[in-house]
């Protein structure tokens, strides 16, 4: 079975035509000049060159394409006959398709020659806000001046990104009050350090207990998920959520191996509305957002700094700006506003990491006198 692969090519001039392929127009040329020395006129190439990628042709699809009878001008064979026919017929079906595609890339890499484009990789905690934002700045009029490539993932492997080099701002959250010895602290420390490090504000956001409608089972707090029974399900190791949760349990005083379903993951806040609404799970950690989008009870706990970081060296080039600004619009700050359980905080400002995350302490150095005689 012979399978087909689509190429494209990026010139400044790369012709007119939606897809390319060099054999039928060898065949076409063919076909009209009745000779191999015509097709190569026709084609603007040599005549060993025709000769040559019609016999690599053959070999490499097992046909033959060109015959000649006595005292005949060359033909197509009927395999290659077929073979233009089906061209033909699949660029005839296809066209519309086919333009939207052509269409589509040309978009995608005007991008990379706008020198006023800018594309920001962002490795980050799941969070709805930051989807907000990017179709925001996707939907500016200013031709899309900046683009926001997100992928979610845990918030310890998005700061490890970050100091891997994958990407230039890390998303993770944190509560206000995390004290020096408690797991937050201990997770998120060894990551970021001073002078290497940035944070720049974004949002304030509630997280709390996913529930049924109505709140059938009372739950209020996770002892009552304890107490109760109630099926829960968690979030990854790694997750911001996680981390969160295991302090919250630390500091009720309650095993985590007391709660049903602590060990059953799922990967996003979304996930979690989403096994709730299904009934696979009575209550779950996540957002405020991601319980009113589906219509589920939502029982607050705590309130949660989410922040971005970067490294220093990144802060003020230009792709980071253009965020920074972004994030500095009234637009942008109605529109964060306005989610469920988010409200804008310190949003695009470069903050102090010893006021954001409290574990870090800076003692001011004092000066040294010494006496003079």
């Amino acid at each position: 079975m012979h399978r087909v692969q689509l190429h494209y090519t990026l010139s400044r001039d790369a012709g007119n035509a939606l897809i390319r392929n060099p054999l039928p127009e060898l065949l076409q040329a063919v076909a009209e000049h009745g000779s191999i020395s015509g097709a190569a006129r026709a084609l603007g190439l040599s005549y060993r060159h025709v000769w040559g990628a019609l016999k690599r042709w053959e070999d490499q699809l097992g046909g033959e394409l060109i015959v000649w009878g006595k005292g005949q001008s060359a033909q197509l064979s009927d395999f290659g006959t077929k073979l233009l026919w089906a061209e033909r017929q699949a660029q005839a079906r296809l066209a519309p398709q086919i333009a939207a595609l052509h269409a589509d890339l040309e978009r995608a890499f005007a991008v990379a020659f706008d020198p006023n484009a800018h594309v920001l990789t962002l490795y980050a905690s799941h969070d709805d806000a930051l989807v907000a934002l990017r179709k925001h700045a996707a939907a500016q009029a200013d031709a899309g001046a900046l683009h926001l490539d997100i992928r979610f993932t845990g918030s310890v492997d998005a700061i490890r990104a970050l100091n891997e080099g994958r990407c230039t701002l890390a998303g993770f959250h944190t509560v206000e009050d995390a004290v020096a010895d408690a797991l937050t602290a201990r997770t998120y420390k060894p990551l970021l350090q001073p002078g290497l490090h940035k944070i720049i504000g974004f949002a304030q956001r509630t997280q709390g207990l996913i529930v049924a409608p109505g709140n059938p089972l009372a739950l209020h707090s996770l002892a009552d998920v304890a107490r109760t029974g109630a099926r829960f399900v968690n979030r990854p190791l790694g997750s911001g959520t996680r981390v969160l949760l295991d302090d919250l349990l630390a500091q009720a005083g309650i095993a985590a191996d007391v709660i049903p379903g602590y060990a059953h993951n799922e990967p996003s806040h979304t996930a979690i509305a989403e096994a709730v609404a299904a009934g696979a799970a009575d209550v779950g950690m996540g957002i405020e957002l991601a319980a009113r989008a589906r219509g589920l009870g939502f029982v607050p706990l705590v309130h949660e700094r989410y922040h971005l970081a970067c490294l220093k060296t990144s802060l003020d080039q230009p792709p980071t700006l253009a965020l920074r600004q972004l994030l500095h619009t009234p637009e942008w700050l109605a529109q964060l506003a306005a989610l469920p359980g988010y409200e804008p905080l310190h949003c695009g400002e470069v903050l102090a990491m010893s006021a954001v995350l409290p574990w870090w302490q800076f003692a001011r150095k004092k000066r040294s006198h010494t006496p003079r005689h």
